[in-house]
């Protein structure tokens, strides 16, 4: 399994970036797709997840309205765009990948965790 995460780089507060995960290695309609961030100092959370069964996707509450996941099986790339951002958005953005169970939901694929992850991509937000 691999992921690549890209798309990240410098901004200014209120602009917006939209990443990209390039899976490979395996069968990419067969997995979830989360997108997560680690800024220093501080620990992972999670940002976005999107289903591999039934297309929902899933953002804790904090990140409603600011960051939007999508996929496109036939390019097997996860995007998340990422709108009006803030300085504390600054972070390393991962994506991860879980192998989704028949039915489940993004909600439940966020909530049972990733497999396999990236090596990041640095967002930076400038005031």
């Amino acid at each position: 399994v691999q992921l690549a995460e890209s798309g990240g780089g410098l901004v200014q507060a209120g602009g917006s970036l939209r990443l990209s995960c390039a899976a490979s290695g395996f069968v990419f309609d067969h997995y979830a797709i989360g997108w997560y961030r680690q800024a220093p100092g501080k620990e992972r959370e999670g940002v976005a997840c999107i289903s591999n069964t039934d297309g929902s996707t899933y953002y804790p509450e904090s990140m409603k309205g600011q960051f939007t996941i999508s996929r496109d099986n036939a390019k097997t790339t996860v995007f998340l765009q990422m709108n009006n951002l803030k300085v504390d958005d600054t972070a390393v953005y991962y994506c991860g990948a879980r192998e989704g169970l028949a039915h489940w939901t993004a909600a439940q694929s966020f909530n049972a965790g990733m497999d396999y992850w990236g090596k990041g991509t640095l967002v930076t937000v400038s005031s």
